[in-house]
This record gives C-alpha cells, structure tokens and sequence, in this order.
C-alpha cells in the first residue's frame, strides 16, 4: 500500500496492476475499510480508496460536506490516477451512495454497492437526525468521546456487536488508523459535524439518489449483508426495498451475501472473496 494526497485528500493505492477500483468508504470510516479488499486483489488490479473529507487523514478539508461533494472529489481523485472507462467503482455503506452518485455523472466498467446505495426515505414527520441516531448507534457514540490508549480504543471497538467473533489484523488495523490527538485523549478521525451533515442528506434526499442509480449506465452489483450494523437479523436494506429498485432499475443485479453483516462484509475472507469477484468480474 502506498499514499497520496489529492487536493488535501488522503489517498491509498493497494496493488499495482493496471486495472483500477475507485473504492469510497462509510459514513464514520476511512479508506482502511477497504484494506482486507485491497490485499487478496489479483495481480492485474489496483484499488484506490480515498478518506473522505472530515475523516481520516482528510479530516482537516473543510466543508461544505453532503454526498455530492464527496461524489466531485471521487471523480476528482478517478481523474488524478487515469481510471478510464475500464476502471470499477465500488463503494460501502455511505460510500455506496457516493458511489451513485459519481457514477451517474461519468462512465466506468461496472459499479459495485456493498451494503448501501438504495434510497431509503425517512417516514413523514421523522427527525433525521434523530433517525441517523437511531441507525448508526456505536459508531456516533465513540465521535463524542476520547479514549486513553490505543487499546483502549480497540476495546471499544472488539465490544461491538458487528464485531464480536470477527476480530481479525485487518479490522485491527482499521480501528487503529482511526486514531489521533494525543496520548491520554486519543479520539476517533471522524469529524461529527461531517458525518451528521453527510446522514441529514442521505435520508433527506431519497428522489436524488433515486434519479442518480437509473441514471447510471454501466452494469451495477449490489451485494447486500443478511445482517445490520449491529448484527442483528435485519439487514440495512430489506428485501421488499432491493425488490423495489431491481424492478425500477434493469441494470441493477441485487445478491445476498451468506453469512456476514454490514461491516464484516468487507472484512470476513468468504464475503470478502465474494466481493473481489463482482468487482473484478471474475
């Protein structure tokens, strides 16, 4: 793995082959979400994976934040590293809703929606923020907080639900990309005002999405986790919802991945090799 920076965005290359991924992460995570994907690629691959303005090693870019911006510097950071139109677009959770986005505006080989990327409207009358709490749990409550220790803060994380059983190197490293400030108050990249701003527009702009994934004209995967982001038995993106946009939507192909959740998706080596295979066609 190799960095970058793209006008102030943190960049990481995985591979060296001359085919590419642009590959865009979650809403309260960085580009090590993508690492386990990026070390089993096939020598003839490459994946690039940003940090997102307001987290990782981006978190200093200022906003305005909201899908769209992260979508331009998506194909900001496509453009920089020559993904032509034979380069794979993939994207997790938010990302996958980057990922229409951007892939609505430019063309690509195929586009890949790990875990996200389906409009999913707020019933009338509710709060988004309140509903982004309700949804994301754990993952807003360690942005409030600081902790003591590196260890600490993978204690943390090994006490999540999503995790528990799936600990491995790569969701280790991951977690411990995500630190910074100083010994004794060590607290999480992510900034809370981006990710609030980024939820707010997620679950308020249910028609731009919509009008975004039919818009997009190349071949688009969605591979959906049986389980949440707590890893309970209902998944972020029911069945009745990918049933939905498969029928308003030819070109989407919906898959069930067997036995992972929202996170482990991208990080348990079954899922994981399931979604090498979409994203490389092989």
């Amino acid at each position: 793995m190799r960095f970058d920076e793209v006008d102030g965005l943190r960049v990481a290359t995985f591979g060296t082959g001359p085919r590419k991924v642009i590959a865009v992460h979650g809403i309260s995570a960085s580009l090590m979400a993508w690492g386990a994907v990026g070390r089993r690629l096939p020598e003839e691959w490459s994946l690039i994976a940003m940090d997102l303005r307001g987290r990782g090693h981006s978190a200093s870019l200022p906003g305005p934040y909201g899908l769209p911006r992260h979508a331009e510097d998506v194909l900001r950071v496509a453009e920089h590293v020559g993904a032509g139109p034979d380069a794979v677009l993939a994207g997790h959770s938010m990302g996958a809703y980057v990922a229409v986005l951007a892939g609505a505006e430019r063309a690509f080989d195929r586009v890949v929606l790990v875990d996200g990327g389906l409009p999913l409207p707020l019933p009338e009358g509710e709060d988004p923020d309140a509903a982004l709490a309700a949804t994301l749990g754990p993952a807003l409550a360690r942005l409030r907080r600081t902790f003591a220790s590196p260890e600490e803060y993978v204690d943390f994380f090994k006490a999540h639900p999503a995790f528990a059983g799936h600990w491995s190197p790569d969701v280790e490293a991951y977690v411990r990309y995500d630190l910074d400030g100083p010994e004794g108050a060590l607290r999480s990249r992510a900034v809370g005002e981006a990710v609030m701003a980024d939820g707010r527009w997620m679950r308020t702009q249910s028609d731009e999405i919509g009008a975004a994934l039919a818009a997009i004209k190349a071949p688009t995967y969605l591979l959906r986790a049986p389980r949440g982001l707590l890893n309970q038995d209902t998944g972020m993106l029911p069945d009745e919802v990918a049933r939905t946009w498969t029928a308003r939507v030819p070109g989407l192909r919906d898959e069930v991945v067997p036995d992972c959740n929202h996170y482990t998706i991208l990080f348990d080596e079954q899922p994981v090799t399931t979604v090498l295979e979409r994203i490389t066609g092989a």
